[in-house]
């Protein structure tokens, strides 16, 4: 019995105190996001807008530069790929307007993780547990999705440029899609439409995943999006829709250069004990050359293999 109710103690000093962390972070993310507005008219990237709240760099920042420049006064979103939700792009837009959203993750017993990390009955939050694939993401959307889309993020490290294919032209305002800079800014490569397709399991080094920024650029032009910048880390690129046209919503972001673009520092590089190796871009590279890829350009969609692609490039 005394032990009991020592577990009923902690357990609430548990949740008073992660109250606490979540109320002080929203006070002190309005704050730093409205100050951080009075310079929204002098940036030329979109990365200079970056600020760290809860998503995984600084997306919360140049998400928000977006919703001012639209003029969203209460954004809706879809989110794929969000784990327990305590880290994701779209957590900020939840905590700060509380409108409609969907998120999705294959994370099991989602919805009572999130429950941990939000306060639910204060937005319109539909939380699914499931394994999103190229045959079953329009399915998803049409049985959950009842709103129209402001904001659409996709990061499942695998076959997100199949899924994406997959989805209607002009889905939503923004799109937001995490590349493969490991691919470099001049290949058109994705990885195979694999159903069962896992980053780490696939091949151990985990640099081994998605599509180039290219290929998503080709295809996010067919399906009515302009590249307006990536992120500081070069990982996460942010599309709008051609609805809202670049030299009157954003004059003065600069265009995207692609090489720039994909000059990342950053290592995911894993050794055969699942351990990082810290290897840079070339011998990480070096690992997956004899993978199958899938050759985008000019409408082929043909398997090869990555060295043969990037033999063809030298």
């Amino acid at each position: 019995m005394q032990n009991f109710l020592i577990e009923i103690i902690i357990n609430f000093i548990k949740k008073i105190k992660r109250y606490s962390v979540n109320k002080l972070t929203i006070i002190l993310a309005h704050y730093i996001i409205l100050k951080s507005r009075s310079y929204y008219d002098r940036f030329k990237l979109i990365e200079d807008s970056e600020i760290k709240i809860f998503s995984q760099n600084g997306e919360d920042g140049i998400i928000d530069f977006i919703v001012q420049k639209l003029n969203l006064k209460k954004p809706s979103f879809i989110e794929i790929g969000v784990g327990d939700y305590s880290e994701a792009n779209t957590r900020l837009l939840y905590e700060m307007y509380y409108g409609n959203g969907l998120i999705i993750d294959v994370n099991k017993n989602l919805k009572k993780k999130v429950a941990q990390n939000v306060n639910l009955w204060k937005g319109n939050l539909n939380i699914i547990e499931a394994k999103v694939s190229s045959k079953n993401i329009n399915s998803l959307l049409n049985t959950e999705v009842s709103f129209p889309i402001d904001f659409f993020s996709i990061d499942i490290d695998s076959i997100d440029y199949w899924v994406i294919n997959e989805l209607k032209n002009k889905i939503s305002k923004v799109f937001i899609l995490e590349y493969n800079p490991i691919f470099g800014s001049k290949l058109e490569i994705s990885v195979p439409n694999d159903q069962n397709f896992l980053r780490k399991k696939y091949y151990y080094s985990s640099v081994f995943f998605g599509a180039s920024l290219m290929a998503y650029v080709k295809l996010m032009d067919q399906k009515g999006y302009y590249l307006l910048g990536v992120n500081r880390l070069r990982n996460n690129a942010f599309f709008i829709n051609k609805n809202y046209k670049k030299n009157v919503f954003f004059p003065k972001i600069s265009k995207v250069n692609l090489k720039e673009a994909t000059n990342f520092n950053y290592t995911t590089s894993r050794n055969v004990q699942g351990v990082l190796d810290y290897l840079n871009r070339k011998n990480s590279l070096n690992k997956i050359i004899n993978l199958d890829i899938i050759d985008l350009s000019k409408g082929n969609k043909k398997k090869t293999k990555l060295k043969t692609i990037l033999r063809s490039k030298q």
